[in-house]
């Protein structure tokens, strides 16, 4: 387990429980006391927890997981769900990009997608993520719209007023939306709700949604709902999938691909 992935793994404990201390995080991890030490203090030097004596106790966000540490998670299926997004992306048309490690996945597989020819097919981006947008700028081939408002440094994603009232504005061919969570009965929803609040004008203007999620994320909900079923006309996964869960999805009326 690299350093990343300690981290990310520390930071889903806390959550979880809301307090940690060194000892028994140290023996339930397999490494010395110094270590998580080491870990919990860089952890609260950057404010994701609060550090106490023997430990550190959960702060707001560590509820909701910086990109930079949640990119170690479910990689190569989130580079296979990424993959199949783009594919489904036609040459010419205007696409919703939020947030996330997946969907900043799909924008790497725009950047580099070609068609039969060899050529690199035209699409509008509009996205609220500072940093999908600016990986995607210097691509001649891209047409980079990014919306205003303040940025959440947990995700890089633009979020208030001025980002919903951009998006009201236009009219998206498809969104590919990461989210937090997916299940037949609440549909598509995500911890944060300014985050949510975007993610829900994105669908209300695209003509179609297509969510994109790892097996981790399915047959979950999570508090701030984004968009019922109703809404999503694709669910790109992978098969590690709980397979009941896609079934209820399905049932729903939605097509799943699972890759």
């Amino acid at each position: 387990m690299n350093q990343h992935e300690r981290w990310h793994r520390l930071l889903e404990m806390v959550a979880a429980a809301g307090q940690l201390d060194i000892e028994s995080t140290a023996r339930e991890l397999g490494v010395s006391a110094a270590t998580i030490r080491r870990d919990f203090d860089e952890l609260a030097t950057q404010q994701l927890v609060t550090r106490t004596r023997g430990g550190v106790v959960a702060s707001s966000v560590s509820y909701d997981l910086p990109l930079r540490y949640k990119a170690v998670r479910q990689a190569p299926e989130k580079h296979r769900i990424a993959a199949a997004a783009a594919d489904l992306i036609p040459a010419g048309a205007t696409v919703g990009l939020n947030g996330g490690t997946t969907t900043t996945e799909v924008a790497r597989a725009l950047a580099l997608r070609t068609d039969p020819n060899g050529q690199a097919p035209a699409v509008t981006v509009v996205t609220n993520a500072l940093n999908i947008a600016n990986e995607l700028i210097v691509r001649p081939h891209l047409r980079v719209v990014l919306t205003g408002g303040t940025a959440r440094p947990q995700s890089y994603e633009l979020v208030g007023r001025i980002a919903e009232t951009m998006l009201t504005s236009v009219a998206l061919d498809l969104v590919v939306l990461g989210v937090d969570a997916i299940d037949h009965q609440h549909g598509a929803s995500a911890h944060n709700d300014s985050e949510a609040a975007i993610n829900q004008i994105m669908v209300t203007s695209a003509a179609r949604t297509i969510v994109v999620a790892d097996s981790s994320k399915i047959g979950r909900r999570t508090f701030n709902r984004i968009c019922p079923l109703g809404n999503v006309d694709t669910l790109i996964t992978d098969k590690a999938a709980d397979q009941d869960a896609v079934h209820l999805i399905e049932q729903a009326g939605v097509n799943v691909v699972q890759v």
